[in-house]
């Protein structure tokens, strides 16, 4: 079988701009999904949980403010971390420069609205 491009007749999807940056699908399949986010300098994403997926999350250039329930880890690049299914969980950039890092999640769903959202900066809907 001829191997196709990353993304092709995968219902890959584009780069989806967010206020605190961009995520961009890089592959997904049963049970697990790929994507690169970029998170601005002085940025940080909802405080959040999800019920059906867990993250793993991998820095490729910059720092990483990781909050787990109650615990607070920084992740440097070519350093990763788990967030379990269920957690209550934020990323930041406390950095100078854009965070970028890979996303794998694993889980029986994983649609954008699995987000359960405690805090936003951005004042989006729960």
């Amino acid at each position: 079988m001829p191997s196709l491009p990353l993304g092709a007749a995968r219902g890959v999807a584009a780069t989806e701009l967010r206020p605190w940056g961009s995520f961009t699908v890089l592959e997904e399949g049963r049970g697990y999904k790929i994507k690169r986010i970029e998170v601005k300098p002085g940025h940080r994403l909802s405080l959040q949980m999800h019920h059906h997926r867990s993250e793993h999350w991998i820095v490729v250039s910059g720092t990483a403010r990781v909050t787990c329930d109650d615990k607070e880890v920084i992740v440097f690049s070519n350093q990763s971390t788990y967030v379990p299914q269920g957690t209550k969980h934020r990323l930041e950039n406390p950095g100078v420069i854009p965070l970028v890092l890979i996303e794998v999640q694993n889980g029986e769903y994983l649609g954008e609205d699995d987000i359960i959202r405690f805090q936003d900066d951005y004042a989006r809907a729960q």
